[in-house]
C-alpha cells in the first residue's frame, strides 16, 4: 500500500471538498482529476462532453488517472465515472487507499441543484438519472474501495477525522514528507514569480506531440541569436521562403547569421498577400527546390506571416514526401496562431485553406522584435487571434486583453510578449489533445466560419484574415447571445474589444444566399449542415448547428 489516498463516489458526494480538507490535515498534495483534465485540454469538462462525447472523455480520464497513480503523497478526487474503466480500478486499488464516499441521492441533488457544469445531469429528471448511475456504479465503487464512508455526517471536520482514523499507517505522512511538500510548493511559487518577472525575456514552450514534439521560443532579438539558430535549424542546407515585404527587412541579416554558422543558404521570394496563397505560388516553391536540386535533408525556413508559413509548411510536407521546416513568424497573427499546430495549406477559389496537410515544424522562433516593423493594420489583425484565445478558453486572459489593449496596440514589448506566450500556451494545449482537428481543436475556429465567408466573398486580400476573424467573432457572439448562451453584457464586451483592437465590427453585405453558400464550404461541416463555434459562456465554447431563422437574424443585424 502506498501513501496515496484516492476518493471515489458519485458526483456531488463531496470528493473535492473532503479531499482538500483531508490533504491539508495530512500534509499531502490535493489533485482533482476533472481539474487536471481541464488544465491539460484548456477547456471545461462540459465542452469536452459536447464536442467529443463521453467515450472520448472517459479515455482522457483514464489517461490522467494512470499518470496520477504514479505520483506519491497525493489525495486524488476522481470523477464519478472513473471506476467504469477496469484498468483505472486496478491502478487505484493497487497504488493507494481508496475511500468510497457514499452519499444519499437527496443530498447529492441538494448539493448539485445550482451546478450547470455537470453534463450527465442535464436531463429532465436528475433524480432518476442519479438513481441509474448509483445502480450501475455502486458495485464498482465497492469493488475498488478499501474503506466505505457514509457522508451523512453534518460537519466536514468530523467526517475528515473519521476517514483519518480508518486509514492504514502507511498513508500518514512523516515530518520529512510534510517538509518536502512544503519545499516543493515553495519552489513552484518561486518559479511562478520568476516567470512573471522575466516575461519579457526569451521563453520556450514545448508542443508535446510525442516524436513530432517541437519547441516554440518567444523573445526579443532571436533572429540575431546564433546559439538559438544553431540549435533550432539543424539542416546543413537551408532554403528561406519569404515575401517581397519581409525580405528587405530580415532576409539579408538572417542569411548572414546562418552563413556564419557554416550553413549553405538560398532564398525563394514570393509576392506578398493572401491572394497569392494559391497553387501558382506553391508551384514556384517546388520549381525553385527542384532547380536547386534540393534533397531530403534540406530545411525550409518560413520567414514571414501566416501566408508564407502555411505555404512553406505545405511545400515541406509534399516535397520528396516530406522535408523538415522551421517557422519564423514575423507578424503577430502568425506568432500567436498560424505558426503553431502544423496546419498548412493554400486557398482555393471556392474555399479558404481547403487544400493542405497537417505537418508539424521542427521549431517555431517567434522574435517579438519583428513586430516593431509591423503596420498597425497587420498588428490589429493579429490581435483578433489573441482575443479569440481568451474568448474560447480563458476568460481571465480575455479580461487581461481588455485591460491592456492600448499597450498592445502601442507595441509595448512586455504586453506583446505575454500575449504571444499565453496564446501559444493555449493553442499548444489544444493541439496536444487533438492534433488533426478530430473534435476539440475545432474550437480554435471561433469566428472563422463567418470570417472565411467574408474573405471568400470579397476576394482574398480585400480584408486581412484577422479583420475577417474579428468581425466573425462579433457575429458569433451575436449568435451566441440569440441562442441564450451568453448574456448581453458579454456580447457587448466582445464587440467593444474587437472595436478597441482596431478591427471591423460590421460585416459586408454579400447577400443572404451568398453567405449561406460560402459558409457551407467549411471543413467543420458534416452532412451539409453548417457548424458554428459559439461561446457558452465566455471562456468556454461549443460546436453546434443553429436554427436558420437565428442565423438569418444575426446576418441581418451585423451586415452594414
Amino acid at each position: 500500500m502506498t501513501s496515496n489516498i484516492f476518493l471515489v463516489g458519485l458526483m456531488g458526494s463531496g470528493k473535492t471538498t473532503v479531499g482538500r480538507a483531508l490533504a491539508k490535515k495530512l500534509n499531502k498534495r490535493f489533485v482533482d482529476s476533472d481539474h487536471e483534465i481541464e488544465a491539460r485540454t484548456g477547456v471545461a469538462i462540459s465542452v469536452i462532453f459536447e464536442i467529443e462525447g463521453e467515450a472520448s472523455f472517459r479515455q482522457r480520464e483514464a489517461d490522467v488517472i494512470r499518470d496520477l497513480c504514479q505520483q506519491k503523497d497525493i489525495v486524488l478526487a476522481t470523477g464519478g465515472g472513473a471506476v467504469l474503466n477496469p484498468q483505472s480500478r486496478h491502478l487505484l486499488h493497487e497504488h493507494g487507499t481508496v475511500i468510497y464516499l457514499k452519499a444519499s441521492i437527496s443530498n447529492i441533488l441538494h448539493r448539485t441543484r445550482h451546478d450547470k457544469k455537470r453534463p450527465l445531469l442535464r436531463t429532465a429528471d436528475p433524480r432518476k438519472k442519479l438513481e441509474e448511475l448509483e445502480t450501475q456504479r455502486d458495485p464498482l465503487y465497492r469493488e475498488v474501495a478499501h474503506v466505505v464512508i457514509e457522508t451523512g455526517q453534518p460537519q466536514l471536520q468530523t467526517l475528515v477525522q473519521t476517514i483519518v482514523e480508518k486509514l492504514p499507517a502507511s498513508t500518514k505522512p512523516t515530518m520529512q514528507t510534510a517538509t518536502q511538500v512544503i519545499q516543493t510548493l515553495s519552489a513552484v511559487n518561486q518559479t511562478k514569480v520568476i516567470m512573471e518577472q522575466e516575461i519579457h525575456q526569451a521563453r520556450t514552450l514545448q508542443v508535446d506531440l510525442g516524436e513530432r514534439a517541437y519547441p516554440i521560443t518567444i523573445g526579443e532579438g532571436l533572429l540575431s541569436n546564433s546559439t538559438l539558430l544553431q540549435s533550432r535549424v539543424k539542416g546543413q542546407r537551408v532554403v528561406i521562403v519569404t515575401n517581397t515585404v519581409v525580405a528587405p527587412l530580415y532576409l539579408e541579416s538572417l542569411t548572414q547569421q546562418l552563413l556564419q554558422l557554416g550553413k549553405q543558404v538560398e532564398a525563394i521570394v514570393l509576392p506578398d498577400g493572401e491572394e497569392y496563397k494559391n497553387w501558382e505560388s506553391l508551384m514556384q516553391v517546388f520549381d525553385a527546390l527542384l532547380a536547386k536540386k534540393c534533397d531530403r535533408k534540406t530545411t525550409l525556413l518560413a520567414l514571414g506571416g501566416g501566408v508564407i508559413g502555411d505555404m512553406t509548411g505545405f511545400a515541406a510536407s509534399a516535397y520528396m514526401r516530406g522535408i523538415p521546416f522551421v517557422q519564423i513568424p514575423t507578424t503577430l497573427l502568425a506568432q500567436v496562431d498560424s505558426s503553431v499546430g502544423g496546419k498548412t495549406g493554400i486557398n482555393h477559389p471556392l474555399g479558404k485553406n481547403m487544400i493542405g496537410a497537417f505537418y508539424q515544424p521542427q521549431a517555431v522562433i517567434a522574435d517579438i522584435s519583428t513586430l516593431n516593423t509591423l503596420p498597425d493594420r497587420e498588428l490589429s489583425a493579429g490581435l483578433a487571434e489573441v482575443i479569440k484565445h481568451g474568448a474560447i478558453i480563458d476568460s481571465g486572459f480575455f479580461t487581461w486583453i481588455e485591460n491592456n489593449i492600448e499597450k498592445l496596440r502601442a507595441k509595448d514589448m512586455d504586453a506583446l510578449s505575454y500575449a504571444v506566450l499565453r496564446s501559444c500556451e493555449i493553442k499548444a494545449n489544444v493541439v496536444k489533445q487533438d492534433e488533426r482537428e478530430g473534435g476539440l481543436r475545432a474550437i480554435l475556429n471561433f469566428g472563422h466560419t463567418f470570417g472565411h465567408a467574408i474573405e471568400s466573398g470579397l476576394g482574398y486580400g480585400n480584408w486581412l484574415h484577422g479583420e475577417a476573424v474579428g468581425c466573425g467573432m462579433v457575429m458569433a457572439a451575436d449568435l451566441s447571445y440569440r441562442l441564450g448562451y451568453i448574456d448581453f453584457v458579454t456580447k457587448t464586451r466582445i464587440v467593444q474589444l474587437v472595436e478597441a483592437a482596431g478591427l471591423p465590427t460590421t460585416a459586408p453585405d454579400l447577400g443572404e444566399q451568398t453567405w449561406s453558400e460560402l459558409m457551407e464550404v467549411d471543413k467543420k461541416n458534416e452532412g451539409g449542415q453548417i457548424k458554428f463555434i459559439l461561446l457558452k459562456p465566455l471562456g468556454t465554447s461549443v460546436i453546434t448547428e443553429v436554427p436558420k431563422d437565428m442565423l438569418l437574424a444575426t446576418l441581418r443585424a451585423c451586415i452594414q
